[in-house]
């Protein structure tokens, strides 16, 4: 592992651990992203279907396929988030496995084969090119013959989404601050930033996601915008009457994997699946 790594790792870890409800509440503050990524991904996860959640946080994901039985092994790097996690699977009423664990260290752990494999978080906290290889070659070695593998991005246009939903006085701070210049840059030149963002992390454009993930010999099913169009919306969308908030989400379907429309959503998801030989 590189040291520029290692002292992002820590940074990682000192800010989950520091306020874990952050992320768990995240996806309730931030709801689009939870319920296109579950309307993508279910129709492959049956009952009593095995899951490795790697970098699950609190466990959202975790706590959700677990209520629909399936048998759920939750690894995070922070200790905050791991203990989040056993209460939220408490109040659940379920039960799965917590290990507390980089996920560049799967192979030092007492770890089975598994039907699907969540990469929801390593691949924009990991700085290293080669450490995200070396990431997604961990957790297909813990995916079994014919299983899926689902790993998430940050897209460089969620800044400036963000930028757009927080309101007046965010752009004109963000353009005094460098390092989120060369944010708004790689989004022109359609290169990756690794930098300073929440923690430093790696934003990538749209158009480098399967260029990356075809060296994995994965036959690809999908690559979703995981807020699909409605992020720059949220705002407004959350606030619509339960009909028309509805009528909203199953538009937006309609539109979560066409390429022109990726940069709208914040996070972007591949699906693929690993050879049966």
């Amino acid at each position: 592992m590189s040291i520029q790594n290692e002292m992002s790792i820590q940074e990682v870890k000192k800010f989950y651990d520091d306020n874990p409800h952050a992320e768990w509440d995240r996806l309730e503050e931030h709801p689009f992203e939870f319920v296109f990524t579950t309307h993508m991904i279910d129709p492959y996860i049956r009952e009593g279907d095995s899951i490795l959640d790697i970098g699950g946080g609190p466990g959202r994901y975790s706590v959700y396929y677990a209520r629909k039985k399936c048998d759920v092994t939750l690894i995070d790097l922070s200790d905050g988030n791991i203990a989040l996690a056993e209460q939220k699977s408490i109040e659940n009423d379920v039960s799965f496995r917590k290990i507390r664990g980089n996920c560049l260290d799967l192979d030092s752990m007492e770890l089975g084969s598994y039907d699907h494999v969540f990469l929801m978080g390593p691949l924009y906290h990991l700085l290293d090119k080669n450490d995200r290889i070396r990431s997604v070659e961990l957790a297909l070695k813990r995916l079994k013959p014919g299983g899926i593998l689902y790993c998430s991005f940050i897209l460089d246009f969620s800044g400036i989404i963000y930028c757009l939903k927080s309101g007046p006085g965010c752009l004109p701070v963000v353009l005094t601050d460098p390092t989120q210049k060369q944010l708004i840059e790689s989004v022109v030149s359609g290169t990756e930033y690794t930098g300073p963002a929440f923690t430093s992390a790696c934003f990538v454009n749209q158009k480098q996601i399967e260029p990356f993930m075809e060296h994995f010999g994965l036959t690809k099913l999908h690559l979703f915008g995981q807020e699909g169009i409605l992020a720059l919306n949220e705002n407004q969308v959350k606030e619509f009457p339960p009909e028309e908030y509805e009528l909203w989400i199953e538009l937006a379907k309609k539109f979560l994997e066409l390429p022109e429309y990726l940069a709208l959503s914040e996070h972007a998801m591949y699906v693929g699946r690993k050879p049966k030989q």
